[in-house]
């Protein structure tokens, strides 16, 4: 299992009552905003649904059925809601990233990537 959670990207943390816990460290720097809204993943030439659990200038995190590799270099698009950015009507926003991060939340990965490059898509 550990080395099969490896290869996935995922980290297994151990307890040890014997040493109190490390402070948690904040390190990011961009507001994160809850917003749950559909993913559709590029992947082998498929699509990848998805759903964000929240969303910020430099990255998101959403939930998945498949776990993805960290590093992987991920093509995802999702539909901003015009009432959320201003603007009249949704709009199709196209992303390029990579994934820095996959854990298990309520046996479904999370998987956390930034937001490296993105461009409006017309409808």
């Amino acid at each position: 299992m550990n080395q099969q959670a490896a290869k996935l990207g995922f980290t297994l943390i151990y307890g040890n009552d014997d040493q109190p816990a490390a402070p948690a460290r904040n390190v990011r720097c961009a507001v994160r905003f809850p917003l749950a809204l559909p993913v559709s993943i590029f992947r082998d030439g498929g699509n990848e649904p998805a759903i964000t659990c929240d969303i910020s200038a430099s990255g998101v995190l959403f939930e998945t059925e498949i776990a993805f590799p960290v590093g992987e270099s991920i093509v995802f698009s999702m539909e901003m809601p015009g009432t959320i950015l201003g603007t009249s009507k949704d709009v199709l926003v196209e992303c390029r990233g990579r994934v820095v991060r996959c854990s298990l939340s309520n046996s479904l990965p999370r998987v956390a990537a930034t937001i490296d490059d993105y461009r409006f898509v017309e409808q």
